[in-house]
């Protein structure tokens, strides 16, 4: 199977930084990694247009874990190309509810209405997945050779893609934000993030694409 992965680097609001969205183009079909924001929306659609992404050809939306950031354009983009979103059953909260602490381990009401204020979380732009990921779930039946890590530690239900061709879409584990490959700082069960890194030391990885920054070799980080 012949794939080729394109990265899509969205502005965040306020000009805080920038998110990674990943297009995968694998046999004709398209599987779309991350949405951005939506004040990115018209930019991303552009991205996919451009790339050759439309109704029709976009079979998956993986959300890597159910930060806004990630997720705020998938409803949008299921009723707009007509595929199905996919992610770990245990961020499902965050996308149903738009409550990005759903499940975390973290009790700070002034932070949780802060980013209620700053970065709101529309009705319409919540819903459920249409299918639940697990560790170890296979992506061959929608056309794509690639497996499913469950790897908490950002967040319980964050997750890999794992290409057989040893790349891995890593979501908010590993960053390359500051130029320096590492473990995301921010986590919010940091002895899960130890256990999950470690564990991706047995997987034959060659390129990891991060939620932010770029794309950078697996042996940068070992």
């Amino acid at each position: 199977m012949s794939i080729e992965i394109t990265t899509i680097r969205l502005p965040l609001p306020l000009k805080m930084s920038t998110v990674n969205c990943y297009l995968i183009h694998a046999d004709g079909s398209f599987f779309l990694i991350d949405t951005g924001m939506t004040n990115n929306r018209r930019q991303l659609e552009a991205e996919l247009e451009r790339l050759g992404c439309q109704p029709g050809n976009l079979e998956l939306i993986l959300l890597t874990h159910g930060d806004f950031d990630h997720t705020s354009n998938a409803v949008y983009l299921r009723q707009r190309y007509g595929a199905k979103i996919a992610m770990h059953k245990s961020d499902v909260g965050m996308l149903e509810n738009g409550d990005m602490f759903w499940e975390r381990k973290i009790d700070n009401r002034l932070l949780k209405g802060l980013f209620q204020l700053l970065i709101p979380f529309k009705a319409e732009n919540r819903g459920r997945p249409d299918i639940y990921l697990d560790d170890g779930d296979s992506l061959m039946e929608y056309g794509l050779d690639a497996e499913i890590l469950n790897t908490p530690g950002h967040s319980s239900g964050s997750i890999c893609i794992l290409t057989t061709a040893g790349d891995l879409i890593c979501g908010d584990l590993l960053t390359n934000s500051t130029g320096k490959p590492m473990l995301n700082s921010m986590m919010y069960d940091r002895s899960a993030g130890d256990m999950s890194f470690a564990r991706l030391k047995s997987f034959p990885i060659q390129t990891v694409y991060p939620g932010h920054g770029n794309p950078f070799s697996w042996n940068s980080v070992l």
